[in-house]
């Protein structure tokens, strides 16, 4: 509302008050030597209301002032800006400055009447002709409805906008299943069959066929843009890119919440995908909030190794889990398989033999061809 600009649409309403205004009070026989100041108080007050929708509660004060003003001035006028503003302001939210603006006005107003050299009865009569009760409560309620539903219409939109960006993230992920059925399993047999075929004749001395070397290299390039396309489907791009080097942040913050959490690195972090180094986070970030909201423990080691061809991602607990009461798997173990599984590792989520969980993810690192 406050950044709302001033457009042609509110001057027409401004003036049009502001004339209807200004011929009730030459209907008036005001006869206390401020008619000047009376009309410019008319007209003031009508003018005003161009601003309603950028200030809402200065134009309430300007025109409850403006009310009392020209009431004062001896125009028993009916103070229709003074409605239009409380329904701006009331349909802005400003209902506590509505309420105490328009309290004062009512008491102002006998007031202002009894100034003009009325009797204190005919004032408060006058006063009552100036601003009913039951206008004023008219225009509030009605600015409030239509805040209301104008709220409702907002909220109705971002549901619409949740739910469409809801279903699109299922497409998304529908699409990354849709991708690793259909691909991997092919894509892996051809980069095998031809690494072997590669291995078996250099073995036997044969020299080896360009085509099958084209072929190996090409299935390899194959595998790394499969998996950066499923991983990107996966993806919402609202998230910054964590790796692995966040992973000590976690487990700070699990230590924060109170659990009793330990990190473990071991070997060198240089040469990791991005693939591989974002889900390795995730694989933690899951664990540990899973620790944390299902377990019941107490403590939880996160082991992070990195290998020549693998990183070894694992995170175990001391919590309730058992072999014999294994937990229900969740959303949040499926999410992972499936990361686990679009980079063709594997993944390994089961109760300890002497209780608690442990996960344990093997992220392969392949080899620059």
């Amino acid at each position: 509302m406050g950044g709302a600009r001033i457009g042609v649409r509110d001057w027409a309403i401004a003036a049009g008050v502001a004339v209807i205004l200004v011929l009730g009070g030459v209907s008036e026989d005001a006869a206390t030597g401020l008619e000047p100041v009376g009309y410019a108080l008319l007209a003031g007050g009508g003018l005003a209301l161009a601003a309603s929708r950028r200030a809402p509660s200065a134009v309430l004060a300007v025109t409850a002032a403006c009310a009392v003003g020209y009431r004062a001035a001896g125009f028993n006028v009916f103070a229709v800006a003074y409605l239009v503003a409380v329904y701006a302001a009331m349909r802005a939210g400003h209902r506590r400055a509505t309420l105490a603006t328009s309290v004062v006005t009512l008491v102002a107003l006998p007031l202002a009447a009894m100034a003009s050299g009325l009797a204190a009865g005919a004032a408060f009569e006058q006063a009552r002709g100036v601003l009913e009760l039951a206008w004023l409560i008219a225009a509030a309620a009605a600015g409030e409805a239509l805040r209301q539903a104008e709220r409702r219409a907002d909220e109705a939109e971002r549901t619409r906008e949740e739910v469409a960006r809801r279903r699109a993230d299922e497409e998304r992920l529908h699409i990354a299943r849709e991708l690793h059925d259909s691909l991997t399993h092919q894509i892996s047999v051809i980069k095998v069959q031809a690494e072997a075929a590669v291995h078996v004749a250099r073995k036997r001395g044969e020299p080896v066929p360009e085509a099958l070397l084209a072929i190996r290299d090409a299935g390899r390039e194959a595998a790394r843009e499969l998996r950066a396309t499923l991983e990107a489907l996966r993806d919402d791009d609202r998230s910054p890119p964590y790796g692995l080097e966040h992973v000590p942040d976690l487990v700070e913050r699990a230590r924060a919440g109170g659990l009793e959490a330990s990190l473990t690195v071991e070997g060198d972090r240089a040469g990791v995908p991005a693939a591989v180094d974002r889900t390795g986070y995730r694989i933690v970030q899951e664990s540990l909030t899973n620790v944390v909201r299902h377990a019941a423990s107490a403590a939880a080691a996160v082991r992070i190794e990195y290998r020549a061809g693998a990183v070894i991602v694992q995170v175990d607990d001391d919590g309730r889990a058992t072999p014999q009461a294994p937990p229900v798997p969740g959303v949040g173990l499926l999410g992972m398989r499936e990361r686990v599984t679009a980079l063709g590792g594997l993944l390994r989520a089961e109760p300890r033999r002497g209780g608690g969980f442990t996960v344990r993810a093997e992220l392969p690192v392949e080899p620059a061809p």
